[in-house]
């Protein structure tokens, strides 16, 4: 076989179809050439596109990294927010059993100055009425006295001479002021 007749060899793969071939002819089908090609864009591109993957897988672990710092601030703030939280409720729960306690003592103290107040208008009545029954005793006194006197000095005249009748009047007049 000579070199030009290798070129138009076809190695049937199917023999029953017979369009279908390999060509092994290196100059003819540029295999060479091609294998330039690939090895120069694989170089090329491998400095290219490794430099953008590069980037890429930084900026995607900056982003991851970013990521969980703003997950644990986020953590943290939760935590805090739920101690002051926490805390806020138990302060809520102070605020209102003091209410309640201050609430009972308030009712405690108006019952206690009701029932003095009451015992103390109690005792003023009782006061009013005995200096009542004081001023009456004392003006029924006053007019069983003068009555008294009246009907002794009526019943006087005719028993007593002027001068006896004269001193009882005095005396009369005297114990009448001094009451």
């Amino acid at each position: 076989m000579n070199p030009s007749s290798l070129s138009t060899v076809t190695t049937p793969l199917l023999a029953s179809h017979g369009s279908f071939g390999l060509n092994f002819d290196i100059f003819e089908t540029n295999i060479i050439n091609l294998a330039i090609v690939i090895a120069g864009l694989a170089w090329f591109l491998r400095g290219f596109l490794g430099g953008i993957l590069e980037r890429r897988r930084e900026r995607i672990l900056a982003e991851l990294k970013d990521a969980e710092e703003r997950l644990s601030v986020a953590t943290a703030s939760l935590a805090e927010a739920q101690k002051s939280l926490g805390e806020a409720r138990s302060l809520a729960e102070k605020i209102r059993a003091d209410g309640k306690a201050r609430a009972e003592a308030i009712r405690l103290e108006s019952e206690k100055r009701t029932v003095e107040e009451m015992a103390r208008m109690k005792q003023d009545s009782q006061s009013d009425l005995d200096s009542e029954v004081s001023r009456v005793s004392k003006q029924l006194q006053r007019e069983a006295a003068e009555l008294a006197i009246a009907r002794a000095l009526a019943s006087l005249p005719g028993r007593l001479d002027a001068a006896t009748q004269a001193r009882l009047i005095d005396q009369s007049i005297q114990t009448l002021g001094n009451a």
